[in-house]
This record gives structure tokens, C-alpha cells and sequence, in this order.
């Protein structure tokens, strides 16, 4: 079920609680999600205290040249996959400063999906300098909003867990 705009909300101000709370700044590294991470984070005024800012990598040219993802994961893996996700966060982190960074990667539709990885694969990875990074698969139905919008609410909901453990 996708999330609403109330959920999504939440989310974001719950993640809020828990930069501040630790004293620590997010990057995001997005591309299916074309930037609507950082959207919800930087929706509530002051967010500059917790949100260094977000790259948007939608092509394998902008995830190298602004990322560093190699052109050997990209070539093997594919954009969507866990070692390129991985690779973002650790892009972000480096290019950045920020304290955490949260990578999405998908297949958000309605085209571009395959056998191997079909509309609604998205991959998400967050870490930190400090903890070593963790990277999920999840698959989302839907149209491309839909889509969208539960990989916004997983890749929030994951940081969250993520500073929860940390």
C-alpha cells in the first residue's frame, strides 16, 4: 500500500527526531526517487540542522562523476543492484561530510524493468562512517507513483531503524 502524504510525514519527522537527537547530518543519494527523500526531510523549516543536502544520480554518468561508482559494478551489476547502492552511500559520505547517507536505486515503471529485475526492484543501502553499511532489495506494486512513494517511506523507515541500532 503506498504511503500517504500524512505517513510520509511522520516518517520524515520521526528521522528528524533522531538526527537531531544524535547530533548527526543525512546525505541522501537518490535516483528513482528523484530527490523526494530530501523533499520530505527538508520540508520542515530548520532542516539544515540535520540534512547536508541530496544528490540526485539518475544516469550511470551522474552516479560516477558524483558518486565514484565504478564503472565495473555498474557494467556487472547494474545501476539497480546492492553494490551500486553501496557504492553511492559511500560517494555521498566521502563528497559530503554528512554523519549518515541513504542510497535508492530502482525500477520505478512503467518501463525499464526486466526478468531479472522487474518494475518496482528498488534497492536501498544507508550507513555511516562509523557502521558499516547496510543494503536491502525490496519490491513494490503499483504505478510509478506508487512505486515511488513506498520506496521514499521504506528508505526513511530504513534510516530510522538504522540510527535505532547504531
Amino acid at each position: 500500500m503506498p504511503a500517504s502524504d500524512r505517513e510520509l510525514e511522520q516518517a520524515g519527522s520521526r528521522l528528524a527526531e533522531q538526527l537531531l537527537a544524535a547530533n548527526l547530518t543525512l546525505v541522501t543519494a537518490e535516483s528513482c526517487t528523484g530527490g523526494w527523500v530530501a523533499k520530505v526531510l527538508t520540508d520542515k523549516a530548520g532542516s539544515s540542522a540535520y540534512v547536508v543536502g541530496g544528490l540526485v544520480t539518475y544516469s550511470n554518468d551522474a552516479k560516477q562523476k558524483l558518486l565514484g561508482v565504478s564503472d565495473v559494478s555498474l557494467d556487472k551489476y547494474g545501476a539497480v543492484s546492492e553494490p551500486v547502492v553501496r557504492e553511492m552511500v559511500a560517494g555521498a559520505l566521502a563528497t559530503t561530510g554528512a554523519g549518515v547517507a541513504v542510497a535508492v536505486s530502482g525500477v520505478a515503471g512503467p518501463g525499464g524493468g526486466s526478468e531479472e529485475k522487474p518494475v518496482g526492484t528498488v534497492w536501498f543501502a544507508w550507513g555511516s562512517s562509523v557502521e558499516a553499511t547496510e543494503a536491502v532489495v525490496q519490491y513494490f506494486s503499483g504505478d510509478r507513483d506508487q512505486v515511488r512513494r513506498q520506496a521514499v517511506f521504506f528508505a526513511l523507515q530504513g534510516v530510522s531503524g538504522f540510527l535505532g541500532q547504531a
